[in-house]
């Protein structure tokens, strides 16, 4: 899998950029069939960081709806990278 495609988009939220601040921890959307080691090998070659270590989440899809009835949001799956206490990503 190219490293492109293993991390999808950062995850920019109040508790995510809470983590990065005072934990140094970044979550990202990746793709569901990357392994920790993949995505680790993602982070560090794209931002140029250390990575110490990687956590990994699967976000069950829900039904959702909407005014034309009912639709399911697909599943996707979240990690959380803790990085080296002297690396830094800057997402914006």
């Amino acid at each position: 899998m190219e490293v492109t495609t293993i991390i999808k988009k950062p995850l920019v939220t109040e508790k995510t950029t809470f983590n990065a601040t005072a934990n140094n921890r970044y979550a990202f959307e990746v793709d569901r069939r990357a392994s920790k080691g993949q995505i680790k090998r993602a982070v560090e070659d794209i931002y140029g960081v250390r990575v110490l270590s990687v956590s990994t989440q699967i976000r069950k899809g829900r039904m959702r709806r909407n005014r034309m009835g009912w639709f399911r949001v697909g599943s996707e799956k979240r990690a959380v990278v803790k990085l080296h206490a002297e690396d830094r990503i800057e997402l914006f």
